[in-house]
């Protein structure tokens, strides 16, 4: 089977190029609340069920939605209903994110901390990495890990940043084997 990056590609390219940037956060929302339908199991089992048809499914998903659909996202909907590929959605909408993110200039920045990051800490953190991607919008999510032990592990896009004590340690365990 072919990668779901590779699936979800040309559908989040295509509702990207349809939407007008003022519509961008309206879409991320309804795209990011159809692809936690879509991840819910009852959902997957409606759309592999031929019982159930395609219009019935975009009718059952967008009942189910806290906010009204735009009626391009509902077209697109549709569309990737009949292409039976609603279970690529939380990655269409992954990169849909991604496109807008870019069309912005701006990244969203993956931030495990060991510990709750806050007031100058985090500034300072957001400041030196604004610098390391040459001056880019950061957009942070921050999750703590107590695992960590210690330090941070970051992550813009596919890179990643880990400087944590459990990252250290476990390259030292590494080191010690050879």
């Amino acid at each position: 089977m072919a990668d779901l990056a590779t699936i979800a590609r040309p559908y989040a390219e295509a509702i990207f190029q349809s939407a007008k940037p003022a519509d961008f956060a309206s879409f991320i929302d309804q795209l990011n609340e159809l692809a936690q339908l879509a991840a819910l199991p009852e959902v997957a089992g409606l759309s592999n069920n031929p019982k159930v048809s395609a219009t019935d499914l975009g009718k059952l998903l967008s009942g189910m939605m806290k906010t009204k659909l735009d009626s391009q996202v509902a077209s697109f909907l549709s569309l990737v209903i009949q292409s039976h590929r609603l279970s690529a959605m939380p990655e269409i909408a992954s990169q849909f994110e991604g496109m807008k993110n870019k069309s912005e200039g701006a990244a969203e920045v993956m931030i495990t901390s060991a510990f709750p990051l806050e007031g100058s800490a985090l500034i300072d953190l957001l400041s030196s990495l604004k610098k390391r991607f040459g001056g880019k919008e950061l957009r942070p999510t921050i999750q703590v890990d107590p695992a960590l032990i210690g330090g941070v592990r970051i992550q813009v896009g596919d890179e990643v940043m880990d400087s944590s004590v459990k990252a250290q340690l476990a390259q030292m365990q590494i080191s010690l084997g050879a």
